[in-house]
C-alpha cells in the first residue's frame, strides 16, 4: 500500500470533497480513508454490497465488460465508487458536496488516483 495516503490526499484536494476510502470489496474493510462527512466504517460495508450486486448482475447477464464507475446522487451529496482495474477487489469510494464539487472534475480525479494506486 505504497502510495495509500497520497491517493487519499489527492482525492481530499478537490473542492467539495468531504471524504474518501480505498475499499476490499472482498471483506468490506475500509483499507484507508479521510474525512469524517459519512460514517465510513458503515459506507463501506454498505457500498460494498452495492459493487457485489452490480458485478454478479453483470455476471447474470453475460456482460463482458467491466465497470468504470458507480455515480450515487443524493441531495447533497455524490458518492462515486469505482473499481480497481489494476488491484482485484479494490474500489474508490468518494463523498463529495455536490454544491460545490464539479462532477465531471471528480470523476476524473477518482480515475487518475485509481490508475496510480498500487497496492
Amino acid at each position: 500500500m505504497s502510495n495509500l495516503n497520497e491517493s487519499l490526499d489527492d482525492l481530499m484536494s478537490l473542492d467539495g470533497a468531504l471524504c474518501a476510502a480505498i475499499v476490499d470489496y472482498n471483506s468490506g474493510m475500509i483499507l484507508g480513508s479521510k474525512g469524517n462527512a459519512v460514517d465510513m466504517e458503515l459506507a463501506a460495508a454498505g457500498n460494498t454490497e452495492v459493487m457485489r450486486a452490480k458485478v454478479k448482475t453483470m455476471k447474470s447477464l453475460g456482460l463482458n465488460d467491466q465497470i468504470e464507475d458507480m455515480l450515487i446522487t443524493l441531495g447533497k451529496q455524490y458518492h462515486i465508487l469505482r473499481p480497481s482495474e489494476k488491484n482485484a477487489g479494490i474500489f474508490v469510494y468518494y463523498v463529495l458536496d455536490s454544491s460545490r464539487a464539479n462532477l465531471a472534475l471528480a470523476r476524473r480525479k477518482v480515475n487518475d488516483v485509481e490508475a496510480k494506486l498500487k497496492m
